[in-house]
């Protein structure tokens, strides 16, 4: 009766065992038969991208495409393989209320994704590979195998890399469309967020990688001021100062993915936001600060980017910009000898310069001019005067009895 009792009990604790393997297979869950499935393909994708990489520089041209062709191909069923992890297991886990908080957000996040597919299929096709190989990073993350997470950092860093250059490619080209002002600003804040989002999740890699990268060796103290905005909340001039470190760094690492004309737009787009926080701030000290921020502004858009462009639409807008910046390297020569003189010389100059632009169109930039002419009475460099006729190149007025006009000096 002993031995019958004791063999029983074995049989129950084997079979209990066998059964609860089974379901664990065929219940789709994140330790099922999906997470098999996609280990099993991220070891195959690991090692063509590791045969691919040795072979990237070699002679046999039709050898080098067939083994990026097979890398491709094994690179494609994995990403379908986390693809249907998600649509199984993630969603049947949120339909039946057993599904964690990330699980939930993920599903949440992959079905706004699909939401562009037939308006935005570009956008769809870059979004949803950064998602699915940002959600199975997370896995690798978690397995603590540290082998495994270095070989995949490299695929991941390289893939994402493309994946965060031809987003900012497709945004590019969207800016030339025909789009009504609130569209392009829309555009204009995913261009901001794709290049804050690979500042914060690929670049750190990348240098890991390739320490010795000279560029990113010249970015590092540009990269060190934009981790200060990373964390904190952030008011409108933060995220404008944000946003102008962004496009500095933007120009070291996505010289061809976001073309000059377009990171022009950008600066412009900031400028015109700094300008508009000026004339809407009442407090001083705040207006203070964003005009601190407007002259950096200034100060970044002409010498780090218009001092790069080489096709001009206009001459007469080079032949200005040449003077200007004779005029600001003359400048700067003379910086050390007295500083006060050099920062309100600085003022003058970048005032005068933009006051030429948005007084081609007076109306919709009066306030800003106001402000920039009451700047430069201050800074000595224009005077307040009664009943007088003013000229300055195509800008003239008759100015009524009892009224004020600022003039050049």
């Amino acid at each position: 009766m002993e031995e019958r009792s004791l063999r029983v009990y074995q049989e129950k604790t084997f079979f209990s065992k066998i059964t609860n393997t089974i379901t664990k297979l065929l219940t789709p869950t994140k330790i099922g038969i999906n997470g098999m499935l996609i280990s099993i393909k991220r070891n195959n994708v690991l090692k063509a991208y590791e045969t691919y990489r040795e072979n990237e520089n070699i002679e046999n041209q039709e050898k080098q495409e067939q083994i990026a062709k097979k890398f491709e191909d094994v690179y494609a069923l994995y990403l379908e393989a986390i693809d249907k992890y998600v649509l199984d297991s993630v969603y049947k886990r949120v339909k039946s209320d057993i599904a964690s908080d990330f699980e939930k957000n993920a599903l949440s996040q992959y079905y706004a994704i699909v939401h562009l597919k037939d308006s935005e299929y570009l956008e769809y096709k870059y979004t949803k590979q950064m998602y699915l190989l940002n959600l199975d990073y997370e896995t690798v993350e978690g397995l603590e195998k540290a082998q495994l997470m270095e070989k995949y950092k490299k695929l991941y860093a390289k893939q994402m890399e493309g994946l965060y250059k031809g987003l900012l490619k497709h945004y590019s080209i969207k800016l030339a469309d025909n789009l009504t002002p609130g569209a392009k600003d829309e555009v204009y804040r995913k261009i901001f967020d794709t290049i804050e989002g690979y500042l914060e999740n690929i670049l750190p890699l990348k240098m890991k990688q390739e320490p010795e990268n000279k560029t990113y060796q010249e970015i590092a103290d540009e990269y060190q001021k934009f981790e200060r905005f990373t964390v904190g909340k952030l008011d409108q001039n933060d995220n404008i100062e944000k946003s102008m470190i962004l496009l500095g760094l933007s120009r070291k690492l996505f010289t061809h993915s976001l073309p000059l004309i377009v990171a022009e737009q950008c600066y412009e787009k900031l400028l015109q936001d700094a300008r508009s926080l000026i004339v809407d701030t009442k407090i001083a000290r705040k207006q203070e600060k964003a005009y601190s921020l407007l002259l950096a502004l200034m100060e970044e858009y002409n010498t780090k980017l218009l001092a790069t462009k080489i096709y001009w639409d206009k001459p007469n807008e080079r032949e200005a910009y040449k003077a200007f910046f004779k005029q600001y390297k003359q400048l700067n020569e003379n910086k050390d000898s007295n500083y006060l003189e050099y920062t309100r010389q600085r003022q003058v100059l970048f005032l005068k310069n933009d006051l030429k632009k948005l007084r081609l169109n007076v109306n919709k930039h009066y306030k800003i001019i106001k402000f920039y002419s009451n700047k430069l009475v201050a800074l000595g460099a224009m005077k307040n005067l009664k009943n007088t006729y003013c000229s300055e190149g195509n800008y003239k007025k008759m100015v009524h009895s009892g009224q004020k006009i600022t003039v050049n000096v």
